[in-house]
């Protein structure tokens, strides 16, 4: 299980990495957005590529960020079943929820979005609009994003499998304050 749990480590510093990558993307966004705005009220010209760009960046954020959120912990509860639960009983929640929901919907789409994207780069598509970028690379972004949230989903389960064995101390509480 030591293997394991190490492998699970591995794919955490690839989901932190992303992570991370992910909040770059967020700042570069914004600052493209300014460019775009400057240039247009400055000298009344404008593309549809920044727009574009910021849409990219956008599905970059949320794609590669929802690795890392997972593995943080971050992502949406229901508190009326969660909360009250002992951490064993939080763990195996979480166990069922990764495997019953979580893996097969990341399947689901990878499979779904991987030919669609693979098209996109093979016709080499371009946006329908005035100065549009090509698709393929925001295309690529969903089967990549969802095998990336999978791959984070299979540390959470090695964790909680771990956890629930008594081979692994994890911290299992979820108390956040409402925002």
């Amino acid at each position: 299980m030591q293997a394991w749990l190490r492998m699970a480590d591995l794919i955490d510093r690839v989901s932190i990495w992303l992570g991370r990558l992910a909040t770059w993307c967020v700042f570069i966004a914004c600052m493209v957005s300014a460019i775009n705005a400057g240039i247009r009220y400055t000298f009344d010209s404008s593309s549809n590529a920044w727009l574009e760009m910021q849409w990219y960046l956008f599905a970059v954020t949320v794609m590669f960020g929802a690795g890392w959120v997972l593995k943080l912990n971050e992502h949406v509860r229901v508190d009326v079943i969660y909360g009250s639960r002992t951490p064993r009983t939080k763990a195996l929640i979480d166990l069922i929820g990764l495997i019953v929901f979580l893996m097969p919907m990341c399947i689901l789409m990878v499979w779904m979005s991987w030919p669609w994207a693979l098209d996109s780069w093979a016709t080499q598509e371009v946006s329908s609009n005035a100065g549009g970028l090509i698709r393929w690379p925001v295309k690529l972004m969903i089967p990549l994003g969802f095998a990336f949230l999978a791959l984070q989903g299979v540390a959470e389960i090695i964790r909680r499998v771990a956890y629930l064995a008594g081979l692994h101390d994890m911290d299992i509480t979820y108390e956040r304050p409402l925002q």
